[in-house]
Order: C-alpha cells, then structure tokens, then sequence
C-alpha cells in the first residue's frame, strides 16, 4: 500500500557526487520490494516544483528505517542530499514494481550496477542471500571515487569491479569483465545506464540469459498519471514508475 509519511534523517555520509541517507519513520514501515523506489518532496527550493524519485537502497523493518543513496545532478537532488540531522523528508512509498525472485534457488545469478544505478542492488541482494540464492555483484564506474559502499556489498556477496580508467578492478565496461567469460549465470539484474542496460540485454539474448532491468526513465508524477516516463514495450506505451522500473527484457523492444 502506498503511503505519505515524513522520514527523520539520523544519519548521513557523503562523497563527493553522493550522499547516503538514512531516514526513519515513526511509524512501521509497508512492505517494500526490492527494486521499488519513493518520491521525494523538495522544500523550499526556488526551481524545483515536483518530488524527485530516488531508489531504496535498504530496508531496516525492526528499525523503520529505509537508507537512501542520492546522486548530486542538479538543483533538487542536491537540496535532499543537503538534508541535516533530525530534519524530516516527505515521501510517497513505496512506488513501482520490484524485481523478482528465481523459481530455482540454485541459479546461478549476478547483479549489475553501473554509477547510483548500484543502489536497489544492496537490498536486492540482501533479499536474494535471504531467500536461499547466493548474489554475485558486477559494479562499473568511471573511476575508483564513484564506487561507494563497497564493504557492504562484500558482506553481502562476491564483487567484481571495473572502472572505465583501470583505478580499480578491471578497466573497461561491465560488459568487458573477465567474470562473463569465467562463469555462466542463469539471471542477470542490473540498474544503471540506460547504454550499459541496453549492452547486457544484448549479451543475455545472445546467451540465453534471463535478465530483470531496472529503467530510469525521466518520472514526474511517480503514479502513472502523468505519462512523462513512458517506455514503448511488447505490451505498448507502458509508464515505468508504475509497471516498472523493474522490467523483464523479454517485454522491451531494445
């Protein structure tokens, strides 16, 4: 069910494109899946009229707690990212559909994440590791400064990192990982850039792959009304924050 509740930051981290956010609610929390994601109120900005949608990156349940991480683009994501402690953020949760789990819990799977498309990746790891499925985690960036939370994700499975200029992990582009030579998977999940998305889907039809992609299209309403993120699939016109982000690639038409 949906839900308007104000969030407490209690505790924040930054880098220097990124900010961490962890926010709790006072009261409990709905049931979100992962790769679901929630709008964001932005107050007292002077441009910026409409909430920004912004991924879950963890849920905390005993806590009440569900952890943000915002990538700094322009006027709004920086004004959340600019948060302090014990203030409050509005936000409508949780929105959209979220990947879904392997009917065989012995496939072989890997998730991909590329730039702050890693975010739904950690709790959707978390809730593979949870369910019975070891997670495997391929993260790119354009160097070594745009990969964050590394420790959390090795505690959660086996990561794999390439970075476009070699300062960490392979160099190259996810796709180029030694990893897809090494090891066959049954699924692949992936968030990230719509160019590197495309990429996977590609190499998974090719080899017979299933593969869940989170899109992040352009979204304004958050709800299906607006139709600001529509994506042309299988089905027609289809708008993502509703029926997506998270969408097999057996319905798109890349």
């Amino acid at each position: 069910m949906k839900k308007i509740t104000d969030f407490r930051l209690i505790e924040k981290k930054e880098w220097a494109k990124s900010t961490y956010l962890l926010l709790q609610s006072d009261e409990p929390l709905e049931e979100i899946k992962a790769g679901q994601f929630v709008q964001v109120r932005v107050d007292d900005a002077q441009h910026t009229y409409l909430r920004r949608p912004i991924s879950i990156h963890d849920v905390d349940y005993q806590n009440r707690t569900i952890t943000l991480l915002v990538q700094r683009v322009g006027e709004g994501s920086n004004k959340i990212a600019d948060t302090e402690l014990n203030d409050t953020l509005n936000i409508i949760y949780p929105l959209g559909n979220g990947f879904t789990m392997p009917e065989d819990k012995t496939q072989n799977v890997i998730l991909v994440g590329g730039g702050i498309g890693i975010a739904p990746l950690y709790y959707l790891g978390k809730m593979l590791k949870e369910y019975g499925v070891e997670p495997q985690f391929l993260l790119g960036g354009r160097s070594k400064s745009d990969l964050i939370m590394l420790e959390e994700f090795e505690a959660v499975g086996k990561v794999y990192i390439t970075t476009n200029d070699g300062t960490l992990g392979e160099q190259g582009f996810v796709t180029e990982h030694s990893i897809w030579k090494e090891k066959k998977f049954d699924m692949i999940y992936t968030c990230g850039p719509k160019p590197m998305m495309m990429a996977l889907t590609k190499m998974a039809r090719e080899n017979n792959i299933g593969c869940e992609v989170s899109l992040e299209n352009l979204m304004a309403c958050g709800l299906g009304a607006c139709l600001c993120c529509v994506e042309n699939t299988i089905e027609g016109n289809v708008c993502v924050c509703k029926e997506g982000p998270v969408i097999n690639i057996n319905k798109l038409l890349w």
